[in-house]
């Protein structure tokens, strides 16, 4: 005989996972006591949502899907903010909840919470466990549905009594074969014809890569099709990194903070590639309008995102790095001269904006200096907020990744999302930058980062502002802050750092925070970098 809960972990070792992050409680004691007699490592989290933002991170790192744990009630939902960032940025998740006995489901008893309910705009898929049988079936389901076509989150809700309940024996399915789910990865020959004849006829092409692209593995894909088509590359915030920042192709980032050069391309062009990307308002202003005066080809694993908010004249359903591949092996080199020197020389007429200081940090030139400095495969988490701008503008990456919140825009990501990066990929460096009011939504997992030794750095950019949001207030709202200022109401996040055992310095101008950069960089230990930011520098 077996139990549900020892069912559950012996699910989990045949998906080879390695950590967990959660918060245990009375509910999920069963699964807790199970793990306990595994190598399976358990990462205690101080808050539940962080235990998503960590199993993000670890998924994007690694390229597994993340599992985060958490209890009944309030402890699941905890867990909603987490969900729904990975469902928005399409990260591979796998949430396992504890629920009260099933006895009683719907009495609103202690802890009870309908979590499958509450969760159902924010994952593929949710299953509320009736019957610890099944749970070698739904294991199986939700890891394959989590990692395959546009991935996203899976809730598995068990009650108590299931964890407790016994069968005869166990046996882990070797594949899941779903009615109705068959993802396709192939894109229609017809309209890759399409697409062809399409770029051979442009005039002014250019292809706009999203977080699509890094979630398919198609990075050597897309530098193949922009290398043999001649066609400039921009990029959406979470397609930052697709292209090396110093590729003769690449243009830059798109969108309401992006740079002038790439969304003066993206306004001229008779011809726009989207791949992986769903064009959000912050991404283009008015995509309507563009779909006016260019044609569009939108590549994309997930048939709803295309069309979704820019009319596609020829969608492409399939694997983006299939999709490429075939691409880059038909077509033909047709860009005009003329339009490279008019993309390129407008890449050079807006120059990265900003100049080192003296009576305080320049952001944006530390970001540079920063990212100088740091190895070519570095991961780098950003926050949400002016943070987020200074450093999806500036840190260049290259064979690295750039991790951060582009679709929901949650504050307090950075930091867990680097422990669960640092955790997955422990030799490399992993750098977090965050704003002092982003930071404060997640300082407590300090305590995290020290208990198990993750020795990633993270850098607060204390302008005692919540910068974006006042930005918003100048610019539409005649000045009149309310609600943004920290100022008296910050810690001393240098005698925070040193509380927890953490090494950590204050940056007051810019020659300050290059010297103790480096220094933290060559630390083995975790490290926290304090830059006073003057409150009126803008986020471009």
């Amino acid at each position: 005989m077996i139990s549900g809960a020892e069912i559950m972990v012996k699910c989990l070792q045949n998906e080879g996972v390695s950590y967990l992050f959660g918060y245990p409680g009375a509910a999920i004691c069963p699964f807790y006591d199970c793990i306990t007699k595994t190598d399976i490592k358990h990462i205690l989290v101080r808050q539940e949502q962080n235990a998503a933002h960590m199993a993000s991170g670890y998924a994007r790192a690694s390229g597994k899907p993340g599992v985060c744990v958490a209890t009944s009630g309030p402890g699941a939902t905890n867990l909603i903010t987490g969900i729904a960032t990975a469902y928005m940025d399409s990260i591979p998740l796998i949430a396992i909840t504890g629920q009260v006995n099933s006895w009683l489901l719907g009495r609103d008893v202690f802890q009870e919470a309908d979590i499958t309910g509450a969760c159902q705009p924010f994952t593929k898929h949710s299953y509320l466990v009736k019957d610890a049988a099944n749970l070698p079936r739904i294991f199986k389901e939700a890891f394959h549905i989590a990692t395959t076509g546009r991935p996203g989150p899976v809730l598995i809700d068990v009650p108590t009594d299931i964890q407790l309940q016994e069968v005869e024996s166990f046996h882990y399915p070797a594949k899941a074969d779903i009615i109705g789910y068959k993802p396709r990865t192939q894109g229609h020959p017809m309209q890759i014809k399409k697409a062809l004849q399409a770029i051979k006829e442009a005039e002014r092409p250019i292809i706009c890569c999203g977080g699509g692209v890094v979630l398919a593995g198609a990075r050597e894909e897309m530098i193949a099709f922009a290398r043999n088509s001649g066609i400039p590359v921009a990029a959406t915030m979470m397609g930052i990194g697709v292209m090396p920042m110093d590729s003769p192709y690449y243009l830059g980032m798109i969108g309401s903070h992006g740079r002038t050069s790439a969304n003066k391309a993206m306004s001229e062009a008779d011809l726009v590639i989207l791949c992986g990307a769903r064009v959000g308002d912050r991404a283009v202003a008015a995509p309507e309008s563009l779909a006016e005066k260019a044609k569009i080809i939108h590549i994309d694993i997930d048939p709803a995102e295309i069309g979704k908010n820019m009319t596609a004249h020829i969608p492409i359903v399939g694997d983006i790095r299939l999709v490429l591949s075939e691409l880059a092996a038909k077509v033909e080199n047709n860009v005009s001269q003329d339009w490279i020197d008019r993309v390129f020389g407008l890449k050079a007429k807006y120059p990265p904006r900003g100049e080192a200081r003296e009576d305080c940090v320049e952001p944006r030139v530390f970001i540079r200096d920063l990212s100088a400095m740091m190895k070519e495969d570095a991961i780098l988490t950003a926050d949400v907020g002016q943070n987020q701008i200074w450093a999806a503008r500036n840190f260049n990456v290259k064979e690295g990744r750039f991790l951060t919140s582009g679709g929901l825009g949650t504050m307090g990501y950075s930091v867990p999302a680097a422990i669960g990066a640092k955790i997955a990929k422990p030799h490399r460096q992993v750098v977090a930058v965050c704003g002092d009011g982003s930071f404060q939504m997640c300082m407590c997992e300090l305590g995290t980062l020290i208990q198990n030794g993750v020795d990633i750095k993270i850098i607060i950019m204390e302008n005692q502002r919540l910068g974006m949001v006042r930005e918003f207030q100048d610019r539409l709202y005649g000045c009149r802050h309310i609600g943004t200022v920290l100022e008296h109401g910050n810690p001393d996040f240098v005698k925070l750092a040193e509380s927890y055992g953490i090494e950590a310095a204050r940056a007051e101008n810019n020659a300050q925070a290059k010297e103790l950069a480096q220094h933290m960089l060559q630390s083995n230990k975790a490290f926290i970098l304090v830059c006073s930011v003057d409150p009126e520098i803008p986020s471009i």
